[in-house]
């Protein structure tokens, strides 16, 4: 197996959507050789831990609601394109997603991370859910098949979250300055939400046999 890594940040629309273009092609190729592992990426780490009003931190961001627009437009698009149906304006909040990698490293341990990666995409962008909320979180680790229980006395602590600030540190030092970022055998960096096609080939490359040494 050839290990992939992925740096995301669950409120990233990008990240949803380069998952989503990976997810096709590996589905084309199911016999790819990835093994997938999620690292955590934090857009807003200096996030209120209760998070803040979607639609003030976006025109803050992109000052002000044009500026929100506009740079939302291309999102819309290559979502559209993937297949997505995103419902952002049933975002209320914008979480502080340090709980949301948490939970994603839990369910590592479990062999569980893709699953509540992609639920945690899911309930933020197509179901307009706080995934700052630690019932929420709960709810997306019992779907997932993890103990809902441990899950919630997990996040009434801190278990892991400096673990979570050190990850996050290490990859901005790594050089990492936007997600989605993906690593290819720890070598090969492919950065931003690229089409299936392009994965494909990645696929195809690598499954394909070295050439005969003359």
């Amino acid at each position: 197996m050839i290990k992939l890594d992925i740096l995301s940040d669950p409120i990233c629309p990008w990240c949803y959507i380069g998952w989503t273009n990976l997810a096709r092609a590996l589905e084309a190729r199911a016999d790819h050789p990835f093994a997938i592992e999620w690292h955590p990426f934090q857009l807003n780490p200096e996030m209120p831990a209760g998070g803040m009003d979607r639609r003030a931190y976006l025109e803050a961001k992109f000052g002000g609601k044009d500026g929100a627009v506009e740079a939302y437009l291309p999102v819309a698009e290559h979502a559209a394109r993937a297949g997505l149906d995103l419902k952002l304006d049933q975002i209320a909040r914008t979480p502080n997603t340090l709980d949301a990698h948490r939970l994603i490293h839990w369910a590592g341990i479990e062999g569980r991370q893709t699953a509540v990666a992609v639920a945690l995409f899911r309930a933020y962008f197509q179901d307009g859910r706080d995934i700052g909320d630690a019932q929420v979180l709960q709810s997306i680790a019992e779907k997932a098949e993890m103990d809902g229980d441990m899950v919630a006395r997990l996040l009434e602590g801190d278990a892991d979250a400096d673990e979570i600030r050190a990850r996050d540190a290490h990859a901005r030092q790594r050089g990492v300055q936007a997600v989605p970022t993906f690593v290819v055998a720890n070598t090969h960096v492919v950065p931003g939400a690229q089409p299936p096609d392009l994965w494909t080939q990645v696929i195809d490359e690598l499954a394909a046999p070295p050439e005969a040494a003359l």
